[in-house]
């Protein structure tokens, strides 16, 4: 006998959003998930997860539900853990979208080009003996930024410093405002005591 098996029309957003969140900027998907939101909910509820979506920014994400039941629950989402360096580059970007959304914005989407980044970085980061690895080490940053999902490359360019990327607005997830404010205040010192160093020169000792 020959058993047709019935495929779940949302299936295919099911396995994207397994593999990291799901943009309004993929259409077809986009659409999908949205028309089918209440049963994927409800079939990823089943499997321990939980569907996160903002439909005003355009971005979803899948998270394991908080239960106390299983010491050893399964997981289905990959997790990455960021470095230091790569989380102050992370709440960075966060306040450049911050400061993006406060301002009279004409475009949905924050676009900045790399030398931009860079020297919005450069404020926050102590600078080692060599100019140059210091440099390397920020588009190291950025490209880490970018491999974990938090920037995406709209424009390739000869010159790598004119290269555009979008800051995309899943990182309002990854960081919150109240994390944000922490983090910021941290950073803030940090680049204050950094500017005092460079503009106070020591005297010279006297004989």
């Amino acid at each position: 006998m020959n058993t047709q098996q019935k495929i779940l029309p949302y299936t295919t957003v099911f396995i994207k959003l397994l593999k990291g969140p799901v943009e309004y900027v993929e259409k077809s998907t986009w659409e999908k998930l949205i028309q089918y939101k209440v049963e994927l909910t409800t079939f990823l509820q089943q499997l321990g997860l939980t569907l996160v979506l903002d439909e005003q920014d355009g971005y979803a994400y899948v998270k394991h539900l908080q239960t106390e039941e299983e010491d050893n629950p399964v997981t289905w989402i990959q997790r990455r853990s960021l470095t230091y360096e790569e989380s102050v580059m992370l709440v960075l970007l966060r306040e450049m979208m911050a400061e993006f959304e406060v301002g009279e914005a004409t475009n949905r989407e924050l676009i900045k080009k790399r030398r931009e980044i860079k020297e919005y970085a450069e404020l926050f980061f102590k600078e080692n003996a060599s100019r140059v690895k210091f440099l390397k080490d920020i588009d190291r940053l950025i490209d880490k930024a970018e491999e974990n999902g938090f920037l995406d490359k709209t424009e390739n360019h000869d010159l790598a410093d004119e290269q555009k990327f979008r800051i995309k607005k899943i990182i309002k997830a990854k960081v919150g405002s109240e994390e944000l404010d922490h983090f910021y205040q941290q950073l803030q010192r940090i680049r204050e005591t950094k500017e005092l160093n460079e503009s106070v020169q020591p005297e010279e000792q006297k004989v």
